[in-house]
């Protein structure tokens, strides 16, 4: 503190704190009263797990950090070309989400790298243009911004630019996403909507440990380079029956969680249970039957789903996004809007992101 008064000219600044919500900051002596504001909190929800499944055999009480380890295990063990790099990730990982992977499998295969996500991600991209598959670890998804540029100039556009003579479609980028409630602004970001409108890529983000198992393995095995988030908040707080053999969950895949006749409520990662929740608390106060869909791929969205297109008739319905903590609402046909309670009529930019039919000619 007093370095940083001397930096700023400044002959005494103090801190003093006393009962939650009476911080001061004197500078001269002065103390200055905070502006006084709601205390903020993390916002809750209560996990619910899917039905254990019974067609993949033998299953194990798994938490999603778990999962993924399971998922690593398995690629690792099927596919000898199989390399998992990124910061730490030999001593299993700052969530432990490879513990052990480096001991079974070699230094060779579980390796660490220098704290440079370009690199990291420049590194995989070779890796996979070579013909073998790369898995590459972000540390926190909010530092996945260095890499910006070698995924969306580069990754994504390897086989266009090439008129698809190579590809990079072995690589899977994985990521601690979202807020856990005390990471601050450098570990709590959602920055999935910075790529979700770059043909090339896909972004997938699961619910659930189930989910994730079955989505990862999916990234690993598709022939497009692909962004994996994993919502850090459930690696311990959600638990469920995973199988121990390798599974697949199909990519743009939506998934109807509840049906409803009124608003279509999508969500995905952690806020799929909050807006449950949500759904619950429509239903009860308000009277309005809810649809909750889970999107799982963010790119490619699942269109289909969502808007309830058949033949060319489209569903008369409101849609809600959850989006990066805010809620966009999208008015499809005006014709519904006498419909719902006053509390709804609420029009806005749709926060899905938009993508093409070229992109499956991409990276």
């Amino acid at each position: 503190m007093a370095a940083a008064a001397a930096g700023l000219g400044l002959r005494r600044v103090s801190v003093l704190a006393s009962r939650p919500g009476q911080l001061r900051a004197g500078i001269g002596g002065r103390l200055l009263p905070l502006a006084a504001g709601p205390r903020r909190h993390a916002a809750h929800f209560t996990f619910q797990p899917d039905t254990e499944p019974s067609a993949h055999g033998q299953t194990q009480k798994m938490n999603l950090f778990q999962s993924i380890t399971s998922a690593l295990d398995n690629t690792l063990s099927r596919d000898p070309t199989a390399v998992i790099f990124g910061e730490d990730v030999a001593f299993g990982g700052v969530f432990r989400c490879t513990v052990g992977l480096r001991d079974k499998y070699g230094k060779d295969r579980v390796f660490n790298t220098p704290l440079c996500e370009q690199g990291i991600v420049g590194f995989g991209i070779g890796v996979a243009v070579a013909g073998a598959t790369a898995i590459a670890e972000i540390q926190f998804a909010d530092y996945i911004f260095p890499a910006f540029d070698q995924i969306v100039n580069e990754a994504a556009k390897y086989r266009y630019r090439s008129g698809d003579l190579f590809n990079c479609g072995s690589l899977t980028i994985r990521a601690p996403w979202g807020c856990v409630g005390h990471g601050a602004l450098y570990h709590s970001q959602s920055p999935e909507a910075f790529f979700a409108h770059c043909p090339g890529i896909k972004v997938v983000i699961p619910r659930s440990p189930l989910q994730a198992k079955g989505l990862l393995l999916s990234c690993i095995e598709d022939k497009n380079p692909c962004i994996f988030f994993e919502p850090k908040i459930l690696y311990r707080a959600a638990v469920e029956q995973v199988p121990v053999e390798p599974y697949y969950i199909p990519l743009s895949q939506a998934e109807v969680l509840q049906e409803g006749s009124d608003v279509t409520l999508v969500a995905w990662g952690t806020q799929v249970h909050v807006i449950r929740e949500v759904a619950t608390m429509a239903q009860e106060k308000l009277g309005v039957s809810c649809e909750v869909i889970d999107l799982k791929t963010i790119l490619p969205w699942d269109t289909e789903a969502v808007c309830k297109v058949s033949g060319p008739d489209l569903v008369l319905k409101y849609v809600v996004v959850w989006a990066l903590r805010h809620l966009w609402w999208k008015v499809y046909l005006e014709g519904v809007v006498g419909a719902f309670p006053d509390s709804l009529h609420q029009q806005g930019s749709c926060g899905i992101p938009a993508v093409t039919e070229s992109y499956t000619v991409g990276g």
